[in-house]
């Protein structure tokens, strides 16, 4: 069995450029709210620039995260959108679009507390905003900072 090693995607390394140019906007900024507002902004311009599918889903959950955990501060993570709380990321949204996937996701990082027993789940695929998607989503970031 060989296994050889091709690198990095395209899509992976353009994800860490962004990640570097966000951490680079963001150590120039000036104060803490100048920050945090910026931050958002930038939040929301880049789900502004997402496809249609993906900004419809990417709206919401930004909604649905602010009026939940409002703890929560909204950044860009990979060029993603993300949210943090003392400066960790919790959750994430990913754009099917990004890495050319045929689902978006909403991911939990280890600083999310969603821990139930042996195992899981740290990711979840959004296909579709339904009333009940959102009703979970809101219950998990609850969860994430409880």
């Amino acid at each position: 069995m060989s296994t050889t090693y091709e690198g990095f995607t395209a899509e992976e390394k353009a994800a860490m450029k962004e990640h570097a140019q966000d951490m680079k906007k963001a150590a120039r900024r000036g104060s803490a709210a100048d920050k945090a507002a910026a931050a958002e902004q930038d939040v929301v311009a880049k789900i502004a620039e997402m496809p249609d599918e993906d900004r419809v889903l990417a709206e919401r959950v930004h909604a649905i995260v602010k009026a939940n955990t409002p703890m929560l501060a909204p950044k860009l993570w990979y060029g993603q959108p993300a949210y943090a709380l003392d400066g960790k990321i919790v959750c994430f949204f990913q754009a099917a679009a990004k890495f050319k996937t045929r689902y978006a996701s909403l991911g939990f990082n280890e600083e999310a507390r969603l821990d139930d027993g042996a195992m899981w789940a740290t990711s979840f695929a959004l296909v579709k905003m339904t009333a009940a998607v959102e009703e979970r989503i809101a219950a998990l970031v609850k969860q994430a900072v409880s």
